[in-house]
């Protein structure tokens, strides 16, 4: 039997009565001290305790420290969901050095711009993933680098491989071999190195409107976001929370793996999202917790395993990254037996998801909002963890209580700023508020509403358009599945409207009738001058589902050059 939410949330506020900052690895060793054999990583191959995994952080620690890693040196993951993950990650934070998580499905030139301009010292990555090659990417962005040495990135000094495929390369050292050679230099890194309020993590944004950026969070932020978590949640003692979404972005890392140690749990980790994996995962490691987005979510009521499996440990799930109707939580509830959803938002620039609906919120609230700012409970932390305000879009001035505008924040978790790019630093980071970009309002009872995003608002012929306006009228007529619209150049206006349309299948859809819905509900300057179709497949994604409108700008005007639509 599962306790009440409000039982649960005294327990974990028993648990910390007061917040201790701590670096990343000393959190792990605290929690190996209290939770010693329990679960920390389970996957279908192994189970990593919470002790086995102090333990193995610390020779690989040495390993780090003997390769000549240095305190504030960067070290590189590219590291699908695998076990392996978890005792890295506490060992960069062991031997003092900063982790960069890069996003393991990046392209040649994506991955060539965020390894020089993190200006990465050792990289730890795998031979291959998903059908990409990173032996062949280093071979191409970083020649030398076998030998220790590239012209092209001076600061990589060492490649430690983690072997995907069967693959290695000669002479270069592998995940295991690193832990030998701690086990050969026992004690290099020496501890105490660093403190809480320093560097942990350069956290790479998903890049939603141009160039990834460098987000640098301290050991104590992502910490106290995840205690909140923990907290606004109500985690059970020993919470088992299941996700394929992947360790280098905020969700699995914060929500997922830090999220988990407060209440001495553990995690499912799984490489990809996969129905049929999900299903298998819960049943065969007991899971209680699902992270998810909507479209997993879909994919998951749709799958013919969910009547199979047996899903009774679950009754939790977190969705995040866009919004989802009330019917479908209702879905959730009825076919998975899930008993408790919440929704949230954030940003990597603020600590990860800053706000979360309860889980004893009514379902309207976890598809009209985004929630609240999350609790803390704790002496030492404010009762909010952050603090939301709107500011104007274009002038940065913050507006009454209650107006629609920029949504800014504040609080101890945020950012300290973008590694090696202090003009977008000073935009995004003004006074101690985040400005985020994104566009809502902060209700009189603390909620949360998104209503567009600011960098995506286009100016015709001088009138500021918000895309959420077209986009919400289109997405109500028949046979549209999704509308999206942007700005593109136009000799006459600066900027015209441009919509790309997703039909739902099967349904006949013409620019005519979209343009006359168009001028029949909006006013002039905000109908849209080209109406473009495509597949769901042909959107332009990040790894977290979040549509990338600057690629689409980019498509539609390679297709309005070309003639097509």
């Amino acid at each position: 039997m599962i306790p009440s939410v409000d039982e649960r949330r005294v327990r974990l506020g028993e648990r910390f009565p007061e917040w201790t900052p701590l670096t990343l690895d000393q959190r792990l060793d605290r929690c190996a001290e209290e939770f010693g054999e329990r679960p920390l990583v389970l996957t279908d191959q192994r189970t990593l305790s919470y002790a086995e995994t102090a333990e193995w952080s610390v020779r690989l620690a040495d390993g780090l420290a003997a390769l000549g890693v240095r305190p504030g040196d960067r070290v590189g993951l590219v590291m699908a969901n695998y076990l392996e993950f978890v005792p890295l990650k506490f060992a960069i934070a062991r031997a003092g050095a900063v982790a960069i998580p890069f996003n393991y499905l990046y392209r040649r030139e994506e991955f060539s711009y965020v390894l020089a301009q993190s200006e990465c010292n050792v990289l730890i990555t795998m031979t291959g993933f998903a059908g990409l090659d990173y032996l062949d990417m280093l071979d191409a962005v970083a020649p030398g680098w076998e030998h220790g040495e590239s012209a092209a990135m001076p600061e990589l000094r060492q490649v430690v491989l983690l072997s995907t495929d069967g693959r290695t390369r000669e002479g270069i050292r592998t995940v295991d071999g690193l832990g030998e050679l701690g086990d050969r230099n026992p004690g290099a890194a020496v501890p105490g190195s660093r403190t809480p309020g320093d560097i942990g993590d350069i956290l790479y944004t998903s890049g939603t409107t141009g160039s990834p950026k460098g987000v640098m969070v301290t050991h104590d932020a992502v910490q106290r976001t995840a205690y909140a978590s923990a907290l606004t949640r109500a985690f059970e003692d020993g919470r088992r929370t299941l996700f394929s979404l992947p360790c280098y972005h905020m969700f699995g890392y914060v929500e997922g793996l830090l999220a988990v140690m407060m209440v001495g749990g553990a995690i499912i980790p799984q490489p990809a999202f996969n129905p049929a994996h999900y299903f298998e995962g819960i049943e065969r490691h007991r899971a209680t917790d699902i992270l998810c987005v909507p479209t997993m979510t879909v994919a998951l009521l749709e799958h013919p395993d969910r009547a199979t499996r047996d899903l009774s440990s679950l009754f939790a799930i977190l969705s995040g990254a866009a919004p989802a109707p009330v019917w479908l939580w209702e879905q959730v509830r009825a076919e998975l037996g899930i008993t408790e959803v919440t929704t949230g938002y954030g940003m990597t620039e603020c600590g990860g998801a800053m706000t979360l609906s309860l889980p004893e919120d009514p379902l309207e609230l976890s598809s009209d909002t985004v929630g609240r700012p999350k609790l803390a409970g704790v002496a030492g932390l404010p009762g909010d963890i952050c603090v939301y305000r709107t500011a104007d879009p274009v002038t940065g001035e913050f507006l009454p209580p209650g107006a629609e505008g920029e949504l800014v924040s504040t609080g101890p978790t945020h950012m300290l700023g973008f590694w090696n790019k202090p003009e977008q630093t000073a935009l995004a980071l003004r006074d101690g508020w985040v400005y985020s970009g994104d566009l809502g309002r902060v209700r009189d009872d603390g909620y949360l509403e998104l209503t567009g995003r600011s960098k995506e608002l286009y100016k015709s012929g001088g009138e500021l358009v918000m895309p959420k306006e077209i986009e919400d009228l289109l997405t109500r007529l028949p046979g549209v599945s999704q509308a999206y619209a942007v700005g593109v150049p136009d000799e006459r206006w600066g900027e015209v409207g441009c919509v790309w349309i997703i039909p739902d299948p099967g349904a006949r859809l013409d620019a005519e009738t979209v343009i006359a819905l168009c001028k029949e509900k909006l006013a002039r300057f905000k109908v849209p001058k080209h109406v473009l179709f495509a597949e769901p497949s042909e959107l332009p994604t990040t790894p977290t589902g979040k549509i990338q409108k600057f690629k689409l700008v980019q498509q539609a005007k390679a297709r309005i050059e070309g003639g097509t639509s």
